[in-house]
């Protein structure tokens, strides 16, 4: 019998409150959810950029809908028996309610958890004063806190050009004691700034692996104190990667070498789901 929603939710609850880290990858669509859900991870999370890529646009806050954004998590949600945690951008409004919505409509779709950013994307002041992201974070928590659904509050400083430590700590302890139960401060700059924000907050912490630039062993992220690692948008980058040096070899070589290393028909198909549709005009 698959698992109801509340039986995951208290599962994604338990996972941050284990002691132990764990990785939690970000399929973009249900298909890829499908093929991951057997590997052995305890859990999902979906990816705003995946999710644009796949629609041929680019990934930002202003070119996703929070209908586009949730029917997607939705279908994933329903294509796995695993916990799904949505990447809702900046909870699609600037307000508190507006954000508090955002959470209302999440568990409509089936999700466990969320996360909310504290910007609004290209602007003379992409990063949201301090006293307004912490009220959208305390209405999504609140709005949250009922069902038990885990609520991740991101500082997006480092994403924005402003590399300021004190103040993404800062931003982060505010959005703890406003009710956040996990904390995400994407793009720092190194193993020592993820072990300093570690230190300096008292929820757990996500980091995303998979960007370009430095990467850390899941053991080093461990020592560093990080509970969760997301990979944002680079599976699907990948698996886009592999599409395009395939087609280059087409283009190129002349070559077909690329289909050794695609996944067997056989083995997807035992996989995906089983669908007939009754009215196929």
């Amino acid at each position: 019998m698959p698992p109801s929603h509340q039986d995951k939710i208290a599962r994604f609850r338990s996972l941050h409150e284990s002691g132990s880290l764990f990785v939690m990858p970000n399929p973009w669509n249900a298909g890829s959810a499908r093929l991951l859900s057997p590997l052995g991870f305890a859990a999902l999370a979906t990816t705003s950029a995946g999710h644009a890529f796949s629609l041929g646009i680019k990934d930002s806050n202003r070119g996703l809908s929070r209908t586009s954004i949730l029917d997607n998590a939705r279908a994933i949600a329903q294509a796995t028996d695993l916990p799904v945690s949505a990447d809702m951008e900046d909870g699609f409004g600037p307000t508190p309610e507006e954000c508090a919505e955002t959470i209302r409509e999440a568990l409509a779709a089936g999700l466990a958890g969320g996360s909310i950013e504290d910007a609004v994307g290209a602007s003379p002041a992409p990063i949201l004063d301090l006293d307004l992201a912490r009220d959208r974070i305390q209405a999504a928590a609140e709005a949250a806190r009922p069902s038990g659904f885990v609520l991740t509050a991101r500082a997006e400083n480092y994403l924005w050009e402003r590399p300021d430590l004190a103040d993404t700590i800062a931003r982060l302890q505010a959005y703890s004691e406003a009710g956040a139960d996990v904390l995400y401060a994407p793009g720092l700059p190194d193993l020592e700034a993820i072990r300093t924000v570690c230190r300096e907050v008292d929820k757990p912490v996500n980091v995303v692996m998979g960007l370009q630039g430095a990467t850390y062993t899941v053991e080093a992220l461990a020592e560093a104190g990080v509970a969760r690692v997301s990979l944002g948008g680079s599976l699907a980058r990948a698996a886009f990667g592999a599409l395009v040096r395939a087609a280059r070899e087409i283009l190129e070589d002349g070559t077909f070498t690329y289909a050794q290393d695609a996944l067997p028909d056989r083995e997807i198909s035992a996989i995906m789901a089983d669908r007939v549709e009754e009215d196929r005009r």
